[in-house]
This record gives C-alpha cells, structure tokens and sequence, in this order.
C-alpha cells in the first residue's frame, strides 16, 4: 500500500532531461524508473508490503545504497552512484544538497530496452549461446557469493511461505477455500523436503546470491549477460539455497514458453557447479517462484487498477497454475543414445530433454562435455590426442553413470549421449537403471557415413572434437550386437525427437502397469 505522497519527487526527477522533453517512465510495484539520454535515476516508491518497506524517506536511502553496493558484485561499471534529493532554502528540489532530504535516487547509465532479456526473450533472441554464457557467470556468482549458515534451510523457506500466504490473501486472487488448499499442498511440500533443505543449509549452499533473477533483471551490457537489480530490501530473502535463486530465471522462461532455453541453463550450470544432490528442489523452487509472481502481478493490478493492462490478472492466475503443476511428483527414467561421431547425439538429446518431466525437463548428461570438464576447458575447447585414450575415455563413462544416478536418485529423469560403441559401456548403463529401478531405453542413432563425414567435417563451436579421421576409424570397429531401438538418424531431428518420446512413454506406462498402477495420460510438459 502507498503511504506518502511523492508527486513532488516524481516532478524534479521528470525534468532531469531538461528542454522540455518528457522523460519515458517504467513503474513497476515499487519502484519508479526514469530514463533520460544517457542516465537511469531510479526511485523507490514510498509503500509499504509483507516483504518490504520504502514508507520514509531514509529507508529510501538506505535500500538505495543497498541496492547499489550489491549490484556492484554483477554488473559494476553499469552503477553510478546514490543521490540525496533534498530541498533548497527556495523550497526547490535539488540533488544532494544541504537542505532537507525528502528521497533518494540511484543513478545508472542507461542501455538500450531492446537488450533485456525479457524483451529478448519476446523477440525471440535469446539464443542456447547466450543461456550457456549467463548460466556460466551465475554458476561464478554463486560460487564466490557469501555464506550464510544461519539463513535458508527449512526456517527460511517457511517464512517465504508465510510471505506468499499473505501476500496471496491480500490479493483476493482466489477464493478462502482454494487459498487454503494452496497453501496445504505448499506446506506439504516444504514438509518432504526438510531433510535436504537443512543438509544443504549446513553444507554452506544457502548464500547471498540476487534473489530477484528473472529476465527483466538481467541485460545484454557490453555483449555480456549481466546480472542486475538484486534485492535490497530484505538480506533474508536474498541469502537463500543457490538452486532457489536460480529457479526464479528457470520459472520466469518455464512461463514464457521458453522450455528449451530453461533447460539449457539448468544442465549447464549443472555442469559446472557440485549441485546435483539439489536437483529434487528445483521443481519445488520453481513452485514458489511461480507464487511469488502471481501475488506480485496481482498487487500491480490493486495498485493502479485504472492503468493495469486487463490480461495481469489472467496472467497471476496462470502463475497459480504453474506454481501447482510444478508440485506434482513424477517418477524419472533414464535414456541412452548412442551412435557413432556426426549422428545428432547431442542434438537430439537437447531437443528431447525439455518435453520430460520434471520441469523443466531432463538432466543431460554429453560425454565430450564432461571430457571437456575433466581437463577443465570450455566445451568448444580442442582437446590433445591423449585426452582421448581409452583410460580417460573409460574414466568419462564412469562419471556419467555417477552424475546419472545422482539424478536419477534425485527423481530427474536423464539423457546419457555418448557414442557407446563397446558392448560393456551399454550394458553398464542398463544395469544403473536396473539398480535405480527406472525404466530404460536405449537409442542407437545410425546413417550412412557419407553424411557423417560432412556432418564433423561442418560443425563450428561444438563439444566434440570428432574429425573425418576418427568417424572412418569408428565405422571400421566392431560395436557387437546392438539390442538398442535404432534410429534413422537422416530424419529431420524432430522426428526422431518424438520417436524417442513415444518409446519412452511406452516403457514408462509398461512399467507403470507390472508395478500395479493406472497407466497414466500421456504428459509433455513443453
């Protein structure tokens, strides 16, 4: 609710341009942001919310010099400065003046609207490149963030709860006796989790990360994905699990239909941070990600009711509905494609990963990624001759069979890629999902070695480093006996995409059935 008036404020910083040009204005639920020719002047609104409180003038102050100190971890050449705006004995505003302060500003330089990520994502210009780059520099953020062993844990995601509750009830978005049933199956939920939530909190997994990151907070600055607009208001819901504060950007694509960027970013940050043992969390996450957009869009429409675009409150209510599904549990799977060099492995078990549950899809799992991890080099790195002798190659199917049964125990389902041409590697898979009592499937993806050869021969900026040389030495050895699906890898990727889905769908409701239970529908969460 808003509890002083800032007209005067909103005035001075209006004319910041000068000739009489307007100043464009973005206004979001607490916040006032004015964009001049080369400047951003940022206000705090004076309101007051169960998660924040702007209602005086120096916790204006204080939240704005908040917000410009912790920015400054992401993105540092893009703050300016904190401004008192006090009043001149003429009774004139001015900037940091010695008279009466009566707001406060923050000052950032200005880029172009076009390139934020929400926007790009509207545009459809967010690319699998980008996603991979900004999912490396929160992995970095996240890593180098401070510990906080007293915060997160079960305590802390309680109090978010509670939050939401409030939040929600304020809203009147749903009627008493849907709310309760809301909140029910939240605190179910945050009741199965408990263990995990406090392994993680004591494992210094709870940090001060961003806490607001969705694509509105993050811009392409200089080429560069950069995180900014962290919360200021409240150290407590910014020092949170790390999956929590990712899972607010893997919603906000989930809801944007964006199921393959979301999924990107998940299994490249994956690949690089030790958070594996976290995968349960991230639907779950994600659920109350989704809640806390649906009261916040909400509260847009109660605030300025006169000036809210009519679909907001349609657009809460698709977050309620998101935030539900997301709750539901699913049982995981594991799938292998194998093939020799130049069949689509990876792009095919990219392309099937987002359409499997859970949200926001598949744990992948490339073998030339986790060689490339092994020697600690990006995936478009070339790697020496010797990082491909059969004890580093026997070393990376180790690795994934682990990193898959963390998943797969973790209740993800999982994609392996990898040529797996020996007769052992295949049958060690199988047996991990045997010993994980997960349905199997195994795809060998062939064509004619013609096209394989063009295909390496064409590739730019790709995990494997498969030359003509090695596709003709892989085709002159004896695989054995392939009992896997195999698949015309010369179809156009889709569908083989829906080949692979429709097997794994049959296998699951197979197994579904000898276990005793309903075949369910058929589900694609994409």
């Amino acid at each position: 609710m808003v509890v002083e008036e800032q007209a005067e404020t909103i005035a001075f910083l209006q004319k910041l341009r000068g000739n009489n040009e307007s100043v464009e204005i973005i206004t979001t639920h607490a916040s006032m942001i004015f964009l001049t020719d080369g400047k951003v002047y940022k206000m705090k609104k004076a309101v007051r919310y169960p998660y924040l409180d702007y209602s005086t003038a120096e916790m204006r102050l204080k939240a704005c010099m908040a917000e410009f100190a912790l920015n400054r971890r992401t993105a540092p050449d893009l703050y300016i400065g904190v401004h008192t705006i006090t009043r001149a004995p003429n009774g004139e505003l001015a900037f940091d003046g010695t008279g009466t302060m009566v707001d406060a500003a923050l000052e950032m330089f200005r880029f172009d609207q076009e390139c934020l990520f929400d926007r790009m994502a509207q545009q459809g210009t967010l690319t699998p490149a980008l996603m991979e780059d900004l999912a490396y520099r929160i992995a970095a953020f996240h890593r180098d963030a401070a510990v906080s062993l007293n915060d997160g844990g079960v305590q802390g995601m309680a109090g978010v709860l509670t939050i939401n509750e409030e939040s929600l009830h304020a809203t009147r978005l749903v009627p008493d006796r849907e709310e309760a049933a809301f909140s029910q199956r939240f605190r179910q939920a945050l009741q199965d989790h408990a263990t995990l939530l406090e392994h993680r909190r004591i494992s210094g997994k709870v940090r001060h990360c961003h806490g607001d990151l969705i694509l509105r907070n993050i811009c392409l600055w200089h080429g560069i994905p950069t995180l900014f607009d962290c919360i200021e208001f409240d150290e407590k819901l910014a020092k949170i699990d790390i999956l929590y504060d990712l899972a607010f950007l893997l919603m906000d694509l989930w809801h944007r239909n964006c199921h393959s960027l979301a999924n990107i970013l998940l299994n490249r940050y994956l690949d690089v941070t030790d958070e594996t043992d976290g995968l349960k969390l991230v639907p779950f996450f994600m659920a109350i990600r989704a809640a806390i957009r649906a009261h916040v869009t909400a509260t847009q429409v109660q605030s300025s009711p006169a000036a809210a675009n009519p679909s907001l409150l349609s657009e809460a209510g698709d977050y309620l509905t998101l935030a539900l599904s997301l709750l539901k549990t699913v049982s995981p799977s594991l799938i292998a494609i194998g093939g020799l060099s130049g069949t689509g492995k990876y792009t095919i078990a990219s392309l099937t990963a987002p359409c499997l549950a859970p949200v926001p899809g598949a744990r992948v799992l490339n073998s030339d990624r986790i060689r490339k991890r092994l020697y600690g080099v990006r995936s478009h790195e070339k790697l020496p001759e010797e990082a491909y002798r059969p004890d580093i190659s026997e070393r990376v199917y180790e690795i994934m069979r682990e990193e898959a049964g963390q998943a797969l125990e973790s209740g993800f389902t999982v994609i392996v890629d990898a040529v797996f041409d020996r007769p052992e590697e295949r049958d060690r898979i199988r047996q991990l999902a045997d010993r994980h009592n997960v349905p199997f499937n195994g795809c060998w993806l062939q064509a004619p070695i013609t096209l394989l050869l063009s295909r390496v021969s064409n590739r730019k900026r790709d995990p494997s480093d498969a030359t003509k040389d090695v596709v003709e030495r892989q085709a002159e050895r004896d695989c054995g006996m392939i009992d896997w699906v195999r698949l015309d890898a010369t179809q156009e990727a889709s569908l083989i995409r829906d080949e692979i889905l429709n097997l794994h769908e049959l296998k699951r409701t197979s197994s579904q059935s000898q276990d005793g239970l309903n075949p369910p529908k058929a589900t694609n969460p994409s």
